[in-house]
């Protein structure tokens, strides 16, 4: 079984647990309704329950032991759906839902501290780091590309960000706040989003 297979079982998985919670958050409506909850409808019972497991499953942070939010993995680096990114402010860049939800409050709150954070890369779908491998040469090689398929990028958890002078002193002394940390030798502009699970 090849690494599509196996992502593809991973995702089949996630999605049979989903199902299974959503069933039983209907079950619990179900019982709760039946036991006259204060003349509270089925229906409502149902559809809070529904939304609260949805609602909690979307927003989980938990990771795998490599660092990958659980709720991605299965998709696959570089494949990660269009309804799991977040946009970045007003700007066409992309990232991982929570990911972008914490930069658009690092980049207001520096903001309000008069420091200016611009973006200039974000989420890559594999495809684009095929070209950006080819083009930049891999980073273990002394380009400035990781290994297609192993980029923070192709996970939407990692950005590059246009920082003067000010901009990184002031993101090295706070970025951690938002889950941002700066990992990559050589790239002071390269910032990866570190979940807390």
């Amino acid at each position: 079984m090849g690494i599509e297979g196996v992502n593809a079982r991973i995702a089949d998985i996630q999605s049979r647990i989903i199902a299974m919670q959503t069933q039983q958050a209907t079950t619990t409506a179900a019982r709760t309704a039946t036991s006259g909850a204060g003349g509270t409808s089925f229906a409502a019972h149902l559809k809070s329950a529904v939304a609260s497991t949805a609602e909690n499953h979307s927003h989980s942070h938990e990771v795998n032991a490599k660092g990958i939010p659980v709720d991605l993995a299965g998709f696959g680096n570089g494949r990660i759906p269009e309804n799991a990114l977040g946009r970045v402010g007003n700007t066409s860049h992309k990232l991982w839902a929570p990911a972008a939800e914490n930069l658009n409050r690092m980049i207001e709150d520096a903001k309000r501290e008069g420091v200016t954070i611009g973006i200039t890369d974000s989420y890559r779908p594999y495809a684009e780091q095929v070209d950006l491998a080819r083009r930049k040469g891999l980073y273990s090689q002394g380009g400035l590309a990781a290994k297609p398929g192993t980029s923070a990028h192709g996970w939407g958890m990692a950005t590059d960000l246009d920082l003067n002078n000010k901009a990184l002193s002031w993101m090295r002394q706070n970025a951690e706040k938002y889950g941002f940390v700066e990992n990559v030798p050589r790239e002071p502009w390269h910032w990866a989003y570190r979940p807390k699970g």
